[in-house]
């Protein structure tokens, strides 16, 4: 972490305030996944480029959320089985700014993720009645029918192109846990590049491309499920499972 640090220093801040314009709640985006070795020589790449996010002379912020799911593990399988139009439905604290979020995302036919959220108390069991209200007007689900699945907390440091261009987070030492156990990734960088157009102007591609780091899916929500309940369908996520236990747990 000090030495994340030292190099975020280099980075000029930028506010909460001003980022509102790259929000991006309706947008395309591209995941990245790689060891915590190479997130240096990134840094040291964009730091003439890009912004920081930057919160009480904080950089890196630290995040906890609650995902729900149905009984049959619909959100899960649905993203398992490669289908398009699936929700993730969470509840996401924001602990540098101490705002708490129930968050809804719906990834389209057209690959787009478009998030909503309203305002809410961080409480990783029970929905409580403005979030069954919200839930019914954003998804196909009631509350009645959703539990919590999965619980993480990671420490992101969020990246904002000079002319806002577009935005990057960047999430580290990832860790989950539910009624199966808990596991921690404390060498994986899970990187998402988000614009509201075409990545394909994003200088952000070329400097990963530079450093051999090459696209890859990764959703947070199914790698902890996966990882953490072996009885899952996971078939479809093997290969990534496989790799993260031999080159990034190792």
């Amino acid at each position: 972490m000090k030495e994340l640090e030292t190099i975020l220093a280099k980075f000029n801040p930028v506010s909460l305030q001003e980022i509102d314009e790259v929000k991006l709640m309706n947008r395309i985006d591209r995941k990245y996944w790689f060891h915590v070795s190479v997130l240096e020589k990134l840094l040291e790449e964009v730091v003439h480029d890009y912004d920081v996010l930057e919160i009480d002379e904080n950089r890196l912020m630290k995040y906890q959320s609650a995902y729900f799911d149905t009984d049959d593990n619909y959100m899960y399988l649905k993203h398992h089985n490669k289908k398009l139009n699936r929700y993730k439905v969470r509840r996401r604290t924001y602990l540098s700014t101490n705002d708490d979020f129930f968050e809804v995302k719906f990834k389209t036919n057209k690959r787009r993720t478009i998030k909503q959220r309203i305002q809410t108390t961080y409480n990783s069991n029970e929905l409580v009645s403005t979030e069954n209200s919200f839930l019914d007007k954003a998804t196909p689900f009631n509350g009645q029918e959703l539990s919590n699945s999965l619980n993480n907390r990671f420490y992101r440091i969020t990246l904002i192109h000079k002319q806002k261009l577009d935005r990057c987070t960047i999430d580290i030492q990832p860790k989950f846990w539910n009624d199966k156990g808990e596991i921690q990734f404390k060498n994986l960088v899970i990187f998402e590049l988000k614009k509201g157009r075409s990545l394909k102007n994003s200088p952000m591609t070329d400097i990963l491309k530079k450093l051999k780091v090459r696209q890859r899916g990764l959703s947070k929500y199914c790698t902890g499920r996966a990882f953490l309940d072996p009885e899952l369908k996971r078939n479809a996520f093997k290969p990534r499972l496989r790799y993260i236990e031999r080159q990034i747990l190792n």
